[in-house]
């Protein structure tokens, strides 16, 4: 069943014509005129008659004007030392943290520099898929691999995380965030491997996981030279106390 199609006039831009708005328009600008009218004959009576009360009206009016600009005044200069105040503390904030910049870049335990708001108990656990694949990139970055990119989503072929490696050795990493129950698997390991040699032209195959790997996976990944970096790898190589994954073979070889 079709509805009939409403008719939708189309909009001109002009009003219409309201005669009672403008009537009512006029009668009160009318008012308005009379009232003024009024005010001003009786101001000017009054001034004739008393033009002393009209002086020390004027006086009262022109010494508030000038009060109220003084106390603007006031407000404003009040204002602008609040804001310098405060921009000299951040100032003072600021040189501070620049002066205790160094000592926090200082290295770690493995050698590697800690950057400004590093966290040892960083959870990756809380992080869902694409945050992960964000955090080994920035792992890759903080550990002097240059042109990393986040690659991962759909049509990626295995790949989502793309760096070169500091030796220039080009780096192919593949996320998994799995939870403690669930391993990678044989069949993970053999989609990525058919994928980062031949494809991506991997000199270095990572897979990363928040798991760990079952024995078959660790074992086609030995076969083709696949480095497989499970949770305690990823704790190690997050605080500075393992290596990084290229740092775990010489070459790569493929399938």
């Amino acid at each position: 069943m079709t509805m009939p199609a409403r008719r939708i006039r189309p909009r001109t831009g002009r009003r219409s014509f309201d005669l009672r708005a403008t009537a009512l328009f006029f009668v009160l600008l009318a008012l308005l005129l009379c009232v003024l009218g009024f005010a001003v004959r009786t101001l000017a009576g009054t001034a004739e008659r008393r033009p002393a009360w009209v002086a020390v009206l004027c006086l009262a009016g022109l010494a508030a004007v000038l009060a109220w600009g003084r106390r603007r005044r006031r407000r404003f200069g009040a204002r602008t030392a609040r804001r310098a105040a405060a921009a000299l503390e951040e100032g003072v904030h600021t040189a501070l943290e620049e002066w205790e910049a160094p000592a926090a870049a200082a290295p770690s335990a493995g050698g590697l520099a800690e950057p400004a708001g590093y966290d040892r108990a960083y959870d990756y656990d809380a992080l869902d898929a694409d945050e992960f694949e964000r955090a080994v990139a920035g792992l890759c970055e903080r550990d002097g691999c240059t042109g990393v990119e986040v690659v991962g989503g759909a049509g990626d072929l295995g790949a989502d995380v793309l760096a070169v490696a500091p030796d220039g050795r080009r780096v192919v990493i593949q996320c998994k965030r799995y939870g403690d129950g669930h391993r990678v698997g044989s069949q993970d390991l053999q989609r990525f491997g058919g994928t980062c040699f031949t494809v991506h032209g991997a000199d270095v195959a990572v897979l990363v996981t928040t798991s760990d790997f079952t024995a078959p996976a660790a074992e086609y990944a030995e076969q083709c030279g696949i480095v497989c970096v499970g949770r305690p790898a990823l704790r190690a190589w997050h605080d500075g106390t393992g290596p990084a994954p290229w740092m775990l073979v010489a070459a790569a070889g493929g399938c």
